[in-house]
């Protein structure tokens, strides 16, 4: 198949805890890819060393063609990979817009001359930004378009993560991974954002995503293929239905006696 991302021999240690293992891993253009296990399985850490917050012990990751293995995560994210994170990572006295143009860096002039000299090229960039920044946001939810200068404190958790994700897809990634994105919402909300998200998809085929979750009827609903670590290591791939009938992963994680 043709590759987006792929993972060769990655490994990560931190002390005697192994969290990769000689990972394999690949990811299709367009593709949804749910990525399950148990707690402490190397989920979060693979993320994290794709996106150049933890440096690889040894392997290497090719995004799009380049090797990025220990890449900046500034590097990583011109690249084309943005991420949400399981923790909100949200600034809550902040107003809708200010949260999503945080990521937004890699197309905002930030040189002191324009931005104090060149008003009418300022304004400009405030109007385009401001349009897709809104354009985003009615995608998810309407009603927070007409909101964009109002502080995200005042918003439920649903709306929160749903301006997070905004944020990640303001710079037009190639590459979305999502880490959790139902943590701390009721089931109703999550179905919402899972609706959500699947929109997303649709209306931007050139997008290719990794959800890391454990609720496993949002990974049933919206992944095209599932990926299962253990101790770092993968133990299956496929469909959601088949991993979850095999036996190792039901000893691992999916609740088998």
């Amino acid at each position: 198949m043709s590759v987006l991302l792929e993972a060769r021999g990655l490994s990560k240690h931190f002390g005697g805890v192994q969290a990769l293992d000689g990972l394999d891993l690949a990811v299709a253009p367009n593709e949804i890819l749910g990525l399950i296990g148990p707690n402490g399985s190397g989920k979060t850490t693979f993320f994290n060393v794709v996106t150049g917050i933890y440096a690889a012990d040894s392997g290497n990751v090719v995004f799009d063609g380049r090797d990025v293995t220990n890449a900046s995560a500034r590097a990583v994210y011109e690249a084309g990979i943005s991420r949400t994170f399981q923790r909100s990572r949200l600034s809550l006295p902040l107003s809708i817009f200010d949260n999503i143009m945080i990521g937004n860096h890699k197309r905002l002039n930030q040189g002191l001359w324009f931005n104090l000299v060149k008003r009418g090229d300022f304004r400009r960039e405030f109007e385009r930004s401001y349009a897709d920044a809104r354009a985003l946001l009615e995608v998810f939810e309407p009603g927070l378009a007409g909101r964009m200068f109002e502080p995200v404190a005042g918003l439920p958790m649903i709306d929160r993560r749903r301006i997070e994700i905004c944020r990640a897809l303001i710079n037009a990634p190639k590459l979305l991974l999502l880490d959790e994105p139902s943590a701390g919402m009721t089931h109703d909300e999550t179905a919402e954002l899972m609706n959500d998200i699947l929109l997303v998809r649709t209306r931007n085929k050139d997008l290719t995503i990794i959800i890391v979750e454990h609720e496993m009827g949002v990974i049933e609903r919206i992944t095209d293929r599932c990926v299962v670590l253990n101790f770092g290591r993968k133990i299956a791939e496929g469909p959601y239905r088949a991993v979850a009938a095999d036996a190792q992963v039901q000893e691992a994680y999916l609740g088998a006696a």
